[in-house]
């Protein structure tokens, strides 16, 4: 069982009082900073700064660090679920754009569990900085497709930079030249248990060991209970599974992951790692912000059992 917390609530402040959740972190200048979604009053998604000396005790803003442009259709319910990734001397935030179709769309459009029949449209999109002051925005990375979970791998593999997310079950990988725009890519990983029956999509950036690529993914049964599973992808070609859990490595048990304003949700966007020891940060029940701790050597028995 993972040692696990919460380490934010939401609070009075209209643009995060119904939910702090689903934050990407980074390690910078010794401190733990972190972009974490904020869902409004408004009932619209903006991002969140908060920095922490040890990576539990969190201090946050009064406005929110980023929000929707509201010029760009795409972001016209918000900006949600930031990942960040050290590319070089560079972090990158890979989140998602959130809008909907015209009522007399006929097309495709993104699925979700909890709102079936809405025509979502989501668009994986990106912000680069070197200081979480000024961040300079990247637009949409993927052209023309719904797809969300979006991370980026840390470094260049076979000369392109890769990208993981999730178009409708299943996760794919796409490649860049220059980190601007990605292909759709090909699938990586589709649900092959019956924790992860009804889809599987990426949770936290990858995170490089001697052994292989890391990739903590979520799955989702039949009864829509997120669950975190792990995969070790090899170091050279990510493209190619070396490992994936057969059970489960994380489930919702806490009061707070059982019950929230989505609930049976733990949903794991961030990692860091000090000595050996990783802290896995998520979104408990869309509602709050936890953090679960489990060694790196814990994960990779979990991959044997």
């Amino acid at each position: 069982m993972l040692k696990r917390k919460i380490i934010l609530e939401p609070r009075d402040l209209w643009w995060e009082a119904q939910g702090v959740f689903n934050p990407g972190v980074a390690e910078y200048n010794g401190r733990t900073y972190m972009l974490y979604r904020a869902f409004g009053r408004d009932n619209l998604s903006r991002l969140g700064l908060a920095i922490s000396e040890d990576g539990e005790h969190f201090e946050r803003f009064d406005q929110p660090m980023l929000e929707a442009d509201e010029h760009n259709p795409y972001e016209r319910l918000g900006v949600e679920d930031p990942r960040i990734t050290k590319i070089d001397k560079d972090y990158y935030i890979t989140y998602i754009a959130a809008s909907v179709y015209p009522a007399d769309y006929k097309g495709m459009s993104a699925h979700s569990l909890n709102t079936p029949g809405v025509p979502w449209r989501v668009r994986v999109c990106g912000y680069r900085t070197r200081d979480f002051r000024t961040f300079e925005k990247l637009g949409v990375l993927i052209p023309n497709l719904d797809t969300k979970n979006p991370a980026l791998f840390s470094r260049k593999i076979q000369n392109n930079y890769w990208l993981i997310h999730r178009i409708s079950l299943a996760i794919y990988v796409s490649v860049s030249t220059n980190l601007k725009q990605f292909g759709g890519g090909y699938q990586l990983m589709q649900p092959e248990t019956e924790w992860e029956a009804a889809k599987v999509g990426v949770a936290c950036p990858p995170l490089e060991t001697e052994h292989g690529w890391l990739m903590f993914y979520h799955g989702v049964d039949e009864k829509s209970v997120y669950h975190i599973g792990v995969a070790l992808l090899d170091r050279q070609n990510p493209a190619f599974i070396l490992k994936r859990t057969k059970t489960p490595l994380m489930s919702p048990e806490e009061p707070w992951e059982k019950k929230g304003y989505v609930n049976n949700v733990v949903f794991v966007t961030g990692v860091t790692e000090r000595r050996g020891m990783l802290n896995l940060y998520y979104g408990g029940g869309d509602k709050v912000v936890g953090v679960a701790k489990i060694s790196i050597d814990a994960v990779l028995e979990s991959l044997d059992r």
